[in-house]
């Protein structure tokens, strides 16, 4: 029984096919699939939801432009969208590195929480979204390098093989990035108060 959980390659070449020869629901599928873990990957480089949908959005334009490139011989639909879009997205974050004129990251108090309901799980929601932004600041404040690394590794939950062929850096480099990366968030979580161990 095969879940519909991810697009599959069968799927993904008939969906690539039919987007190719203009059908535009084909392209709305694949869009609806990915849309949101683009966007996520774009947020965790960018730091500001407004950057990161209009990353997202460059992304799916390179996109439609290289669908002719894609071969479901060489692996299937998800596996050569991330990459593309990884590819790009860490692209922008280098380019923004070298040209940091525009990097400012949204300030987080500037983010209005609605309540959905009150009670425990109002509350809980919050402080799960007051974490998650206490996490992405600390994230933030780690050098290019280790940053790149770690939300690869982490929070894409790439393996160092992958790392290694989107960087073009040696594994070791890439592990050693990893493991500085983690032990400095660690201190700046615990500089923020955001880990007391």
């Amino acid at each position: 029984m095969e879940a519909l959980k991810t697009v599959s390659e069968i799927d993904g070449a008939d969906l690539v096919r039919r987007a190719r020869s203009g059908d535009g629901a084909a392209w709305e599928d694949i869009v609806t699939n990915f849309s949101r873990r683009i966007f996520n990957l774009a947020y965790r480089f960018t730091s500001s939801a407004e950057a990161a949908e209009d990353l997202t959005q460059e992304v799916f334009i390179r996109i439609y432009k290289t669908l002719d490139q894609y071969d479901a011989k060489h692996g299937d639909l998800s596996n050569w969208l991330m990459r593309l879009a990884r590819n790009l997205i860490i692209d922008d974050y280098r380019h923004r590195q070298r040209n940091p004129q525009n990097t400012m990251a949204d300030d987080v108090d500037d983010h209005v929480y609605h309540l959905r309901s009150v009670g425990s799980s109002a509350q809980k929601e919050m402080e799960r979204r007051e974490l998650a932004a206490q996490v992405q600041e600390g994230i933030d404040k780690l050098p290019a390098d280790l940053r790149t690394c770690v939300i690869l590794r982490d929070i894409e939950e790439m393996t160092y093989q992958e790392i290694v062929d989107v960087l073009q850096i040696p594994e070791g480099t890439v592990k050693s990035r990893i493991n500085r990366g983690r032990i400095e968030l660690a201190k700046i979580l615990r500089r923020m108060r955001v880990v007391t161990v």
